[in-house]
């Protein structure tokens, strides 16, 4: 039994087609512009109507996401609370190490040194 026949056999399932990025695309931009139809777009990829339809969807969605996201202006960076504490300790540790270093002078005094 061929691909083709498989499809029109109501008791055999079609076998599953991926479609790159790149290709779910190109078709969401043909259906934008209003090159093809749903039906025509699904019967050149040998997809569902159903595939097409879903690609149709989650751009809307995606652009409608990123949209709302993106505000006007320079974007402010985001802060990294990890690196902040992680600097704010080294500073406290920093400062401990020298007033340990003062008070191990001043106990020891500079007898050693000559």
């Amino acid at each position: 039994m061929s691909e083709l026949d498989r499809g029109t056999d109501p008791g055999r399932r079609r076998t599953k087609r991926f479609l790159s990025p790149s290709l779910k695309y190109e078709i969401w931009l043909r259906l934008v512009r209003q090159e093809v139809t749903i039906a025509e777009a699904a019967a050149a990829e040998h997809v569902d109507r159903s595939t097409i339809m879903r690609i149709r969807t989650v751009a809307k969605e995606g652009a409608l996401a990123a949209l709302a996201a993106s505000k006007p202006g320079v974007q402010a960076r985001e802060r990294d609370y990890e690196l902040e504490l992680a600097k704010a300790e080294v500073a406290r540790l920093s400062e401990t190490v020298k007033e340990m270093a003062v008070k191990l002078m001043l106990v020891q005094g500079k007898g050693g040194w000559g």
